[in-house]
């Protein structure tokens, strides 16, 4: 079996990523063992659930998804972009 790809990030996932309150850990863990499915542009999504249980925007959640684009190479995955719901 051989080892997953790297992951990269791309300098729009980064800013994306800080302006949304997702961290690399959230990222590479809803890229590893979250739900994929294909997206627009041959990309791939990811997702995951993740217990939050904090504030964000002035409000509590229990709950923030993840969901991340990318584009999967030859030698690595790049992350385009990040989003997250929180509920």
């Amino acid at each position: 079996m051989s080892s997953p790809k790297p992951i990269r990030f791309s300098h729009h996932a980064r800013q994306q990523m800080t302006l949304r309150g997702a961290s690399d850990r959230e990222v590479i863990s809803a890229i590893r063992t979250g739900a994929s499915a294909p997206a627009k542009q041959g990309r791939l999504s990811f997702r995951k659930d993740i217990r939050f249980g904090g504030m964000w925007g002035g409000h509590h959640y229990a709950t923030k998804r993840v969901l991340a684009i990318v584009v999967d190479k030859p030698t690595e995955l790049v992350v385009v972009t990040v989003y997250t719901f929180y509920f």
